[in-house]
């Protein structure tokens, strides 16, 4: 059995019915020292994710764990991003509700997936510190394989997700394509994304030194350090609410707008400049 880096506490654990989920929720009812609470999250994409519901719940009832779920008619064409995000909502509306920590089954094909999908759409470095956040995700150092190799061994059952044989998502395109890794490749992969998220928090850190949260900002400190260290910057100052390319935008207008002008940088976010500081305003 794998010995999971989970602290104890209450979690949330977010279970679709699929092999990973299942095995992770497996694993974690094995401790006497962790409060579970299964939840559910049904997309409506495809017409028979209700099954997948009913999976869970009866898995949940068999553990002895409080089941949550809610049902969101999305439909056929809704996006992957649209998908997460709603099912995100949903999941941290639960985790607020126990007052628990949330906990996903993503492992390490998962990490490399996310890395090339990312890196594909231009996100920069911080495209290679994917999930990194306050989601406990403790079967990243697994492969697929090994937690296949699991369920087979416990005699565990779930539902396979007829979406991930579709080549309508791109993170299905992506996996197809990584399958001609080998392990010790995969391996080295999740050693460069460590170092990436370690990397990531010292950057972090140093920014929240340098940059202290308000509501106006001096346009000639931004001016002053180089463009990928502005760019960092406003993104911490924006909350993280805009993409790297709106970013670049908002530098361009901190060089050069006018006093008095307003620049609607994307996503809410609203500048105003003076002709030594600009104001942030967010608007929910």
């Amino acid at each position: 059995m794998f010995n999971l880096s989970v602290p104890a506490g209450s979690y949330v654990v977010a279970v679709s019915g699929g092999v990973d989920s299942v095995v992770l929720l497996d694993i974690l009812s094995r401790r006497n020292d962790l409060k579970l609470i299964v939840a559910h999250f049904d997309h409506g994409i495809r017409s028979d994710s209700s099954q997948d519901a009913e999976f869970v719940k009866v898995l949940a009832k068999e553990y002895g764990f409080e089941f949550e779920t809610r049902r969101e008619e999305l439909g056929t064409e809704a996006s992957e991003a649209l998908a997460r995000t709603r099912r995100y909502k949903f999941l941290r509306e639960i985790t607020k509700k126990y007052n628990a920590k949330l906990i996903t089954a993503h492992h390490a094909d998962d990490v490399i997936e996310t890395i090339v999908i990312n890196l594909s759409r231009g996100t920069g470095w911080r495209g290679l510190a994917v999930l990194d956040s306050d989601v406990l995700r403790p079967l990243t150092d697994l492969t697929k394989a090994e937690i296949l190799s699991y369920a087979k061994k416990y005699g565990l059952q779930w539902h396979e997700d007829s979406t991930n044989l579709s080549d309508k998502y791109l993170r299905n395109r992506i996996r197809e394509k990584l399958k001609a890794l080998s392990s010790d490749e995969k391996r080295q992969l999740l050693g460069l994304w460590n170092q990436q998220k370690f990397l990531k928090r010292r950057i972090d850190d140093e920014i929240n030194r340098l940059v202290k949260k308000d509501t106006e900002y001096s346009r000639n400190f931004f001016i002053g350090i180089n463009n990928e260290e502005a760019i960092e910057c406003l993104r911490y100052v924006v909350d993280a609410r805009l993409t790297r390319p709106q970013l670049k935008y908002l530098l361009h207008r901190i060089h050069n707008s006018l006093p008095n002008k307003i620049c609607q940088a994307g996503d809410g976010v609203n500048i105003k400049f003076s002709s030594r500081n600009f104001t942030v305003e967010m608007i929910k």
